[in-house]
C-alpha cells in the first residue's frame, strides 16, 4: 500500500510516451565531464564492472548511467535544508516508525499529524496498544479512514508481544510476516528504523523514478521490476551495526509458550505492570538506535522529494535538486485513471436530551460488515424517504474512486406527515425511514464521541454542526 500524498497512479496532463521517447532520442549522446553526474546512454565501454557509474537498463532494450554518488549527494543536501518538520522524524523508537508508516498509507501527511501524536498519547508503548480494547484502538485511529489498518496494527501488536517477546522485527523480510505490513512498509520501517539499505518504492518514488529514467508509468510486472532495481541501486551501504536487530521494545517480558492460549485477565494484569506504560519503548535505559543511517534519510528524502517537488501534476522541476540529471523534466506518461464513481446518500442527524446532557442518535454496524465492521454511524436513510426535504447539511466525502455526496437531514418536532399535512412529534417518520433489518440504534452521549469507534464520514458531519468538538478549532482558540 502506497502513501496518500505520493500520487498513486499520478494523472494529470501526461506527456505521451512517444514525447518522453523521441525526447530522449533528440538529447545528444555525449560523454560528461568527470563528476558531473549527469544521466546518458553509454558507449560500449561504459558500465564495465567497478566503475563508480551504475547503468540502469531501460525496459526498451537501451541503458543509460548515473552517477549514484552525485545523485544521493544532490538529493541529501537538498533534503536537510528543505524537509518538512514531521513529527514521526523525531524519534529513533522503532515503534512510532511503525505508527507513523502505517498511518501514512493511503493517508494525507496532514491527517497523520493530527492523530500521531494523539494516538501514541493514548497507547505509548507496544505493550500499551497489544493490551487496548480493540474498540478503544479504533476509536484513536476514527479519522484516518482504512479502519483495517488499525485492525492489523493491533493484532500486530499481539503477535509481537505473544510470539516475539516484545520485539519488533529488524529486517524488511521478517517484517513482512507481521499482520498488515507489506513490501514497502516493510522497507520503510527496516531501513528509517534499523539503518537496512532497502530502498522504499511507494508513489512518489515510483514518480521520481520514472521522469528520471524518461520512462512511462507501465502497469506490468517488469515495470515494477524496473522501479525496484533503479530505486535500490541509488541506495547507499548500509552503516548500521547488525547488533540493531536485537534492540529491545518490551523490558523484562517473558514470551508466552507457543501454543498456549491467550492471556487471562490475571496475566494481563501481571503483564501490564512489568512494564512502565507511558516510558519510552526500549524501557528506562537508553535505547540503542542507528546514528547515522544513511538508508533511512536517503529513502525519506526520495519520498519527500517526490511529495514536494516532483509532484504527479506540474511538478516543479526548477526547484529539483536532481534536475540535471532528469530525462523527463515534466510529466511522464501515465496509465489512464479510472474514472470517479459519484453517488447520492442520506443520513439521519437525531439528537435528544437526556437530564443535563445531549445524546446523539448511532448505527452500530455489524462485525460481520464488509466495509467498516464494528464502527458507529449515523444511521443511513432510504433517499426516497427525504424527497421534498431541506438538508441541514450537504457535504462531500471520498473513499478510494468513489465521491458520495451526502445530505444529513435532521429530525425536526411537529414536521408536517402526508398529504394532508398532519403533524408528527419527535422526528419519528424520519426514523421509521430507516431500513428495516438488523438495525443496532444506540444513544450516545457527545460527551462520549472521542472515545468510540464512528466512521470518519460521520466525525466529520458532527463536528461541522458542532455536535462533536473539532480538535483544531479547540487548538486555535487557545
Amino acid at each position: 500500500m502506497k502513501r496518500a500524498d505520493s500520487g498513486s497512479g499520478p494523472g494529470g496532463r501526461a506527456k505521451t510516451a512517444g514525447v518522453a521517447r523521441a525526447k530522449k532520442a533528440a538529447r545528444p549522446a555525449r560523454a560528461a565531464a568527470a563528476g558531473d553526474g549527469r544521466a546518458r546512454k553509454p558507449d560500449a565501454a561504459a558500465g564495465a564492472p567497478g566503475t563508480k557509474e551504475a547503468q540502469a537498463p531501460g525496459r526498451d532494450g537501451s541503458a543509460w548511467e548515473i552517477d549514484p554518488e552525485d545523485f544521493r549527494g544532490r538529493l541529501m543536501a537538498w533534503y536537510k535544508t528543505q524537509a518538512r518538520d514531521l513529527p514521526w522524524r523525531d524519534s529513533h523508537d522503532p515503534y512510532h516508525i511503525w505508527v507513523s508508516e502505517i498511518m501514512l498509507q493511503q493517508t494525507r501527511v496532514a491527517a497523520v499529524i493530527e492523530h500521531y501524536n494523539e494516538f501514541l498519547r493514548r497507547f505509548p508503548t507496544l505493550l500499551a496498544l497489544s493490551l487496548a480494547p480493540e474498540a478503544d484502538v479504533l476509536a484513536a485511529w476514527s479519522g484516518l479512514g482504512y479502519y483495517r489498518r488499525a485492525r492489523m496494527l493491533h493484532k500486530a501488536a499481539q503477535f509481537i508481544v505473544l510470539e516475539r517477546e516484545g520485539r519488533l522485527p529488524a529486517s524488511s523480510v521478517e517484517l513482512r510476516t507481521l499482520p498488515g505490513i507489506g513490501e514497502y512498509t516493510a522497507a520503510a520501517i527496516a531501513s528509517i528504523a534499523f539503518g537496512e539499505a532497502v530502498a522504499v518504492v511507494d508513489g512518489n518514488v515510483e514518480r521520481v523514478i520514472l521522469r528520471l529514467t524518461g520512462q512511462p508509468n507501465e502497469a506490468t510486472a517488469a515495470a515494477r521490476a524496473f522501479i525496484r532495481g533503479q530505486a535500490q541501486a541509488l541506495m547507499p551501504k548500509a552503516l548500521a551495526p547488525a547488533s540493531i536487530a536485537g534492540a529491545e521494545l518490551v523490558r523484562d517480558q517473558r514470551p508466552k509458550p507457543r501454543g498456549a492460549g491467550g492471556w487471562d485477565a490475571a496475566e494481563r494484569i501481571a503483564l501490564a505492570a512489568t512494564a512502565d506504560p507511558t516510558a519510552p519503548a526500549g524501557g528506562e535505559e537508553a535505547r540503542p538506535h542507528v546514528v547515522d543511517n544513511t538508508a533511512g534519510e536517503h529513502n525519506q528524502a526520495m519520498m519527500e522529494l517526490g511529495a514536494t517537488v516532483c509532484l504527479p501534476r506540474a511538478p516543479l522541476c526548477l526547484r529539483c535538486p536532481v534536475h540535471a540529471l532528469c530525462l523527463t523534466r515534466g510529466e511522464h506518461a501515465t496509465q489512464p485513471r479510472a474514472p470517479q464513481r459519484s453517488l447520492p446518500v442520506a443520513c439521519l442527524l437525531e439528537l435528544r436530551k437526556r437530564g443535563t446532557g445531549t445524546e446523539v442518535l448511532l448505527e452500530h454496524r455489524a462485525a460481520k460488515a464488509a466495509v467498516m465492521p464494528a464502527m458507529f454511524e449515523l444511521p443511513p436513510l432510504p433517499l426516497e424517504a427525504v424527497e421534498g426535504r431541506e438538508p441541514v447539511l450537504r457535504v462531500r466525502h471520498s473513499i478510494t474512486n468513489t465521491n458520495y455526496y451526502v445530505q444529513v437531514y435532521a429530525a425536526r418536532r411537529n414536521e408536517p406527515q402526508g398529504p394532508g399535512g398532519d403533524t408528527q412529534p419527535g422526528g419519528q417518520s424520519l426514523r421509521r425511514a430507516i431500513a428495516k433489518g438488523d438495525r443496532d440504534l444506540h444513544w450516545v452521549p457527545v460527551t462520549r464521541l472521542a472515545g468510540i469507534p464512528i466512521t470518519g464520514l460521520t466525525r466529520k458531519i458532527l463536528q461541522r454542526l458542532h455536535v462533536m468538538e473539532n480538535p483544531r478549532i479547540s487548538l486555535l482558540e487557545r
